[in-house]
């Protein structure tokens, strides 16, 4: 079958995706109940609950990025907008992830802002513990625990030069993330959860996801090698809401999630060829190849020397 007749069997034009929108009334339903039920009776097992949650809630947002579940651009930022993960605004993940779908700029130490790669000429300006530092957060082991903080800090550093340039578009951002965390914030104080349990929960969340952020990209001189796919169907793909078949997202970002693998396995060859066999048979396979070793070096291996 035809990369086209696959496309034309998988999408089919609807104004509501009612599946994602379920997804989503289910997310927030278990993280309520997680922050007002299950933090009542254990407060260990509440924080993995609400990890899970917070972590799937990302995974949601990047889809109503991309039109789903509704057509609106308005109502899906309305219907994300609350910011369980306490540090992430909904309209900057939502500016940032569409200049990274600009795949000529994948892995640009510059352009892509998803990029983990620094310019060579300014990884050597590093001191040697933070060149350290970032040679641990390069394999998946420190990715998990000093990623969600090394992540946040080049964030946070990137808008406030931002915000010093006079970026409208990032202070109204960061001026609509006030409202958002707020109710967070409000609801977690209302709860049995502490504070600092549900930051632990949070960070849980953001670390999760770094399992797919992890290698969803290498260094190639062809942009449309750059790009991972992860044939796994277990509880990380659904977690992550079969993004580990990157290389078919990058190619067609308006096909809803539960499409992905259909399309995939119609045209499987096709996609493997265009990214050049960069594939994982699944995520068992990247823990053992990449918990304790690098899969890539800090300073882009491709990018000009001087």
């Amino acid at each position: 079958m035809s990369e086209r007749d696959a496309l034309k069997t998988v999408v089919a034009p609807t104004r509501v995706d009612w599946l994602t929108l379920g997804l989503i009334l289910g997310c927030y339903a278990a993280w309520a109940a997680g922050l007002f039920v299950v933090a009542a009776w254990s407060l260990p097992v509440a924080v993995v609950v609400l990890g899970f949650a917070i972590a799937f809630h990302s995974s949601l947002s990047h889809e109503a990025i991309h039109g789903h579940p509704f057509a609106s651009d308005r109502l899906n930022a309305v219907l994300m907008a609350p910011a369980l993960a306490l540090i992430v605004p909904y309209a900057r993940f939502r500016d940032t992830h569409l200049a990274h779908h600009r795949d000529e700029h994948l892995t640009d130490p510059y352009d892509d802002p998803e990029s983990n790669y620094l310019d060579p000429a300014r990884w050597t300006l590093l001191a040697g513990p933070v060149q350290a530092l970032l040679r641990v957060n390069n394999t998946l082991m420190g990715r998990l625990l000093l990623g969600p903080v090394i992540g946040t800090v080049f964030w946070l550093r990137g808008d406030l030069q931002a915000l010093r340039s006079g970026e409208r578009a990032v202070l109204m951002g960061w001026l609509a993330h006030i409202p958002a965390v707020a109710l967070v914030i409000w609801l977690v104080a209302l709860a049995p959860m502490p504070v600092w349990a549900y930051v632990v929960s949070a960070y849980m969340g953001l670390s999760l996801l770094k399992i797919r952020t992890f290698l969803e990209h290498r260094a190639h001189e062809k942009a449309r090698a750059r790009t991972v796919i992860i044939e796994d169907r277990g509880p990380l793909a659904l977690l992550f809401l079969n993004n580990n078949l990157h290389v078919v997202h990058h190619m067609h970002p308006k096909v809803p999630w539960h499409r992905l693998p259909a399309l995939y396995r119609a045209n499987r060859d096709h996609y493997l060829r265009r990214n050049e066999g960069y594939r994982y048979r699944s995520y068992a396979q990247v823990f053992r190849r990449h918990f304790l070793r690098a899969k890539d070096p800090v300073p882009h291996p491709l990018w000009p020397q001087d």
